[in-house]
């Protein structure tokens, strides 16, 4: 056993291994661009990065792959155990050390950007203020008293919760709410019609399932709802992405609303669009760049800031770009909207402070090359000098 455990060390902290691993890396990148093209980015993301293995079809034969998430582990390990524990400690493995302890923070970004960050976007009309912002993929089910005045209470169904009633069927109750609702028949692109459907009717329409989109943000949800009070009522409808209403459940005499949507994020601040400027090339209608003056309302402050293109804000953790604007088709003097990429990423920073790490290291390691050589041609002047 300690023999097979030392093979298994000398293995996993190997040259060899990170070669191999930094291949395979090679090939997911590949792969995954070249399938970016029919798939859309992602769904490539998931299935080649944010997964442990993955078969990729290669003209039409199957070849089993490990995917970035295991890649990029073992080659983490690698890293420490070969490049932090294993190696000589010395003045001429200093920079080396340092090289690598600034990859380990590159690797560790990447990790935390996959397991606590979010990403959306914050659409808004000059004149109009927002402390949300929107996922592009992900779903959820918003109930609330629909007879409720001021701020109202919602009770979520998440994305992964959705998901589970596409083969079956979820049911989700709570304390607050005065019925079950059961959710089945989730499909990620889909819209409601009278036409036939393989789905079943609810009502006088059913869902006709589409096919998927190739950008994700394109596809619009939509699953079936059943609401069972206590008193033994049972009502039914289909939830749908864009519907401008929520369902109305009636139990006893309140009234409960159950809206399909985009996952809504709060942020720490408010975003008030003040005024949106979009300059165009001389003579086209092509614009050459946008730009929005905002306010941010933050701790009973109202701040000016001005996000343009390339230039996000940054604060809290939070980052939003200026991304896009509309109308496409707006006429002159029309009221136009801005849209803002909104990250929430707590490494958001890690990257650069990687690479000055590097920096420094390679900096240290070629210093210590610098000088070494230096003294070795001076002995060996020294020693032609005395011959």
């Amino acid at each position: 056993m300690k023999q097979l455990g030392k093979k298994i060390w000398d293995l996993s902290v190997s040259y060899g291994t990170a070669c191999v691993l930094l291949i395979f890396l090679f090939l997911l990148t590949l792969f995954g661009t070249l399938e970016q093209v029919e798939h859309g980015l992602y769904a490539v993301q998931k299935k080649y990065f944010e997964s442990w293995f993955l078969v990729h079809e290669l003209s039409g034969v199957p070849i089993p792959l490990p995917g970035g998430v295991l890649c990029m582990g073992l080659l983490s390990w690698n890293l420490i155990a070969g490049g932090l524990i294993r190696i000589r400690k010395s003045r001429a493995t200093a920079g080396v050390i340092i090289v690598h302890i600034g990859m380990i923070v590159m690797f560790a970004a990447g990790l935390v950007k996959l397991t606590a960050s979010d990403d959306g976007y914050l659409r808004l009309y000059e004149g109009e203020e927002s402390d949300e912002y929107v996922s592009y993929y992900l779903w959820e089910v918003a109930v609330f008293d629909a007879d409720s005045a001021g701020e109202v209470n919602e009770f979520l169904i998440s994305d992964e919760q959705l998901r589970l009633a596409e083969d079956g069927s979820v049911r989700i109750s709570h304390d607050l709410v005065p019925f079950e609702l059961e959710l089945r028949h989730f499909r990620e692109n889909a819209r409601p019609t009278r036409e036939d459907s393989p789905l079943p009717l609810a009502g006088d329409w059913r869902l006709l399932e589409l096919e998927r989109e190739q950008e994700a943000e394109g596809n619009i949800a939509g699953v079936y709802a059943t609401a069972r009070s206590a008193a033994g009522g049972e009502q039914t409808a289909i939830l749908w992405g864009l519907s401008e209403r929520p369902w109305v459940v009636e139990v006893g005499e309140r009234r409960w609303g159950v809206l399909l949507r985009h996952k809504r994020y709060r942020m720490p601040f408010s975003i008030h669009l003040d005024e949106f400027t979009k300059l165009e090339h001389p003579g086209t209608d092509i614009p050459s760049e946008f730009s929005s003056e905002v306010t941010q309302g933050k701790g009973g402050e109202a701040l000016p800031i001005l996000i343009r293109m390339n230039e996000p804000l940054r604060d809290e953790g939070l980052v939003l770009f200026q991304s896009s604007w509309g109308p496409s088709n707006a006429r002159p003097g029309e009221r136009l909207f801005s849209v803002f990429s909104v990250v929430r990423n707590p490494s958001d920073h890690w990257p650069l402070y990687s690479c000055i790490i590097i920096g420094i290291g390679l900096l240290i390691a070629f210093t210590e090359k610098l000088l070494k050589y230096v003294r070795a041609q001076n002995r060996k002047r020294a020693e032609e000098a005395g011959a």
